[in-house]
């Protein structure tokens, strides 16, 4: 008797410990789409410089490339856990691409680094320098959207 209570036990806390190894991956998600907000807002601010749609302040334009540059920088490996994809959970458009092909994400957020090195040094020229260099930022952005995004439903 002691040995089959034993094993109800066992089982029991295997059924309780289950759910426990699923992995919340909300906090990665929402972090990795708060940088990309980051770097919608700030390039909405160069983009309205560079359309005309707001004047031209040097100051604000190099803080906004910078904080691009500052973005790009940022580790992006525990921001992207298997199973943080669109398939697994809810909230986030990530394909499941992205985990079958982590070098091509990786050389294109790369990519979006150096664009936004050159969107820094066009920064405190004026605002067609900055549609210049945005137009690099954004190839680069499209690039990994179309690649690893999906659709909004």
């Amino acid at each position: 008797m002691k040995r089959f209570s034993f094993a109800v036990a066992v089982a029991a806390m295997g059924l309780i410990a289950v759910p426990a190894l699923a992995q919340d991956f909300s906090g990665n998600v929402k972090a990795r789409q708060g940088q990309f907000r980051i770097l919608a807002i700030n390039l909405g601010i160069l983009g309205g410089m560079a359309k005309g749609e707001m004047p031209y302040d040097a100051a604000t334009a190099q803080a906004a490339a910078d904080s691009i540059a500052a973005v790009s920088m940022i580790n992006q490996g525990p921001l992207w856990p298997q199973g943080s994809d669109n398939m697994s959970m809810e909230g986030t458009r990530a394909l499941p691409a992205i985990w079958e092909n982590q070098a091509d994400l990786g050389a294109k957020w790369a990519a979006l680094g150096e664009a936004a090195k050159g969107l820094q040094a066009a920064a405190g020229t004026d605002a067609a320098a900055i549609g210049a260099a945005l137009g690099a930022v954004g190839g680069t952005c499209k690039a990994c959207h179309d690649a690893y995004r999906a659709p909004e439903s």
